[in-house]
């Protein structure tokens, strides 16, 4: 009795925490809403300024983004202007093109809507000149149902997406919070990647977002990694960067052993389906070792590239000559910028094709003379 009694005492606590969490919350959030209230009534008694005839300006604190919009109907800016408001928007309406235009020069903006139908200046006009002025703002479209085909040939000029009215409170902020989702998700994968310098085993728990480079290893410009072993040996595998752009793989090539290669040679390959990449050799020498444990998991090399997924062991021939060819430490971290940018213009309409990658990242440094060997591969692809 006493054990039931302990039981249903702490589902009751959990019970009346959780009722406390959600009143608490309800409550915060009815309060930025009156705050949000109050700023509205303030802000729609202020006269228009001379920045357009027609603005009307309502900023809230913390904003979650800043809107302007435009439409010739002010009843409909009235509507977005109260709505956006309570949801936590900064926003901005006048009831011409030219005015916004003005306004987009002048002040900061993450989104502008735009009516289609208006006279002197059209939706499609502001369209194609808001991204000509100001490429780095969305700009979304507020049709009727006649014009939903010319809403989505702005799409063509820049237009982010459309919404249709009459819409409801709930339709026009889930709208504003999946355009706020979508910026948001753009302008981080925009950002400069993070390259970090971990321990081998490290590389496994990084983000997505982090490229790892390997402390202790050098990197060469075909994205293989080599370190050198107590023994003189060094160990081979392929580089984060590599991993992140072609893995998940299903399939690894590896050298046999005794197996000679000069530095640029095919030394070991990844696949994925039908498609192969070869990886060449960062240095010369005799392959003495290759880790057969990836041919019963090839995933191995893009779970732990740097620990367990290493490709093989090659005896040097030449390590002296050939070493000031590769990156080590912080050079690696501004090289990896650049080729994650070119990484990304490469596949900016979807996934990197696999041929591409090899032609343009993996190809080997041309074959010169011991003084030119020796100097780190700097090619450039247009």
């Amino acid at each position: 009795m006493t054990a039931l009694l302990v039981v249903l005492l702490f589902v009751g606590f959990i019970v009346i925490d959780a009722l406390v969490r959600l009143i608490t919350r309800r409550m915060t959030e009815a309060r930025e809403r009156r705050k949000r209230a109050l700023v509205l009534e303030t802000s729609l008694r202020l006269e228009s300024t001379d920045e357009a005839r027609s603005l009307r300006r309502v900023e809230v604190p913390r904003p979650r983004a800043s809107i302007l919009a435009v439409d010739d109907e002010p009843i409909v800016l009235d509507s977005l202007r109260k709505i956006l408001v309570l949801a936590g928007f900064n926003v901005d309406t006048v009831e011409s093109g030219p005015e916004a235009l003005g306004l987009v020069q002048r002040k900061d903006y993450d989104f502008v809507f735009t009516d289609l139908k208006m006279p002197g200046m059209d939706g499609v006009e502001v369209v194609k000149a808001v991204k000509h002025l100001r490429p780095d703002v969305d700009v979304a479209v507020i049709t009727g149902y006649a014009t939903i085909e010319s809403a989505v040939t702005t799409m063509q000029h820049g237009a982010v997406d459309y919404v249709q009215k009459p819409f409801t409170e709930e339709e026009l902020v889930d709208f504003a919070r999946r355009l706020l989702i979508k910026r948001q998700a753009r302008l981080e994968a925009q950002k400069r990647p993070t390259v970090i310098v971990v321990a081998p085993a490290m590389a496994e728990t990084a983000s997505a977002h982090e490229f790892c480079v390997p402390g202790g290893a050098f990197v060469s410009g075909q994205h293989a990694w080599a370190r050198i072993e107590p023994g003189g040996q060094v160990r081979i595998g392929l580089d984060d960067f590599a991993r992140k752009a072609l893995a998940p793989f299903d399939r690894v090539s590896l050298p046999e052993r005794g197996t000679k290669v000069r530095r640029g040679d095919p030394l070991f390959a990844v696949g994925r389906g039908s498609r192969t990449v070869r990886f060449p050799s960062p240095v010369s020498g005799q392959v003495s070792a290759s880790n057969e444990a990836l041919a019963g998991d090839p995933g191995r090399a893009g779970r732990s590239p740097y620990d367990r997924g290493w490709f093989c062991l090659v005896k040097p021939s030449d390590l002296a000559s050939e070493l000031p060819a590769l990156r080590i430490g912080k050079p690696v971290i501004s090289w990896y910028q650049d080729e994650i940018a070119r990484l990304r213009a490469a596949a900016a309409t979807g996934e990197i094709d696999w041929s591409k990658f090899e032609s343009e990242f993996l190809a080997p440094p041309v074959a010169a003379g011991a003084g030119a060997a020796a100097r780190p591969d700097t090619r450039t692809i247009s």
